[in-house]
């Protein structure tokens, strides 16, 4: 609108009296918020958090599955976290349906359940101890391993909208 435009073009030293710089100021903070909400609502629509199987998991990663039958892998997650200090994982998240991780011992598996996590994802294509795959199978955890780096592997999912969960 080329009114708007010009009072956008106008600075405090064009008013001379006190209520024109109010109403000038009052002005630009309507149009920053304005121009807050508009973007909000554009990031909104590019953020938004789309549900996943964790069979999509295995075809965006080229995962191998080494536990988890069709019930398991047909559930739905919409958040994930990538770490390898599973103390970490315990601190600071929370509603996240999938870890991805480099640890390969049980350690990863009891705090998959602690924390009711659907799915593991195994990075760097490292193989698990058998203790490990019979101890998620005891939990009903789906376990996956893809040869993808942890960082690769999350921004493989986050381009898919799994997004990570909030932080404690």
């Amino acid at each position: 609108n080329k009114k708007n435009v010009c009072l956008l073009q106008l600075t405090v030293s064009d008013c001379h009296d006190p209520s024109s710089v109010f109403l000038l100021q009052l002005f630009s903070v309507i149009c920053i918020i304005i121009n807050t909400i508009i973007l909000a609502k554009e990031e909104s629509r590019y953020c938004r958090l789309i549900a996943m199987t964790v069979r999509d998991i295995i075809d965006y990663l080229d995962a191998e599955l080494l536990f988890g039958d069709d019930e398991l892998l047909d559930q739905e997650v919409q958040h994930a976290c990538g770490s390898d200090m599973m103390s970490d994982v315990l601190a600071f998240v929370k509603d996240q349906a999938v870890l991805l991780t480099g640890l390969i011992n049980t350690q990863a598996v009891r705090t998959a359940e602690m924390m009711d996590m659907k799915c593991i994802v195994l990075v760097r294509g490292k193989d698990p101890l058998e203790n490990v795959i019979e101890l998620a199978k005891d939990r009903d955890i789906c376990v996956l391993k893809t040869e993808h780096t942890m960082f690769c592997a999350c921004g493989i999912l986050y381009k898919h909208g799994l997004r990570g969960g909030h932080s404690v």
